[in-house]
């Protein structure tokens, strides 16, 4: 069951392959996330060290977060993957010029995992391209429909 969509990423890449990784969230992030006031828009996916993370994922704390923390909605957080996973990763973004952006986050037996994807950049012209597509799907859409009644 999805949680949050990264819609800007399917316009703006062509995602290739996909990976879902576990999250290395605080509690206060997981009760804000099962309230939806998560944010993949302008996120994405850094490797440092041999570790992945996601970086500039907005997650907003609850107003009834505890005192005693200092939340903070744009931190870094790891990303859980088998090691075999990453080396792939790993070399295919060093290696063949791909980008890793989150798709989305969605429950995985109860927990919150990220689905990564491996892409690559369109062009202007692909972008208008996959627009053109989608509208002339849409008008086949409302012609069908029409031709029903």
């Amino acid at each position: 069951m999805s949680i949050i969509d990264n819609r800007k990423a399917f316009h703006d890449y062509f995602i290739e392959d996909r990976y879902e990784a576990g999250i290395m969230l605080e509690g206060w992030e997981v009760k804000a996330i099962r309230d939806g006031r998560a944010q993949l828009k302008e996120a994405y996916v850094i490797i440092k060290n041999g570790e992945i993370f996601l970086f500039g994922a907005h997650i907003s704390p609850l107003p009834t977060a505890s005192t005693h923390i200092h939340p903070d909605p744009v931190r870094t957080r790891k990303l859980l993957l088998h090691s075999a996973e990453i080396e792939k990763l790993i070399e295919k973004v060093e290696r063949s010029g791909y980008t890793m952006v989150p798709l989305n986050l969605h429950y995985q037996r109860g927990r919150i995992k990220c689905e990564v994807g491996l892409a690559k950049g369109k062009k202007q012209h692909d972008k208008r391209d996959a627009d053109k597509t989608r509208d002339w799907q849409r008008e086949q859409q409302s012609i069908m429909k029409q031709n029903r009644r």
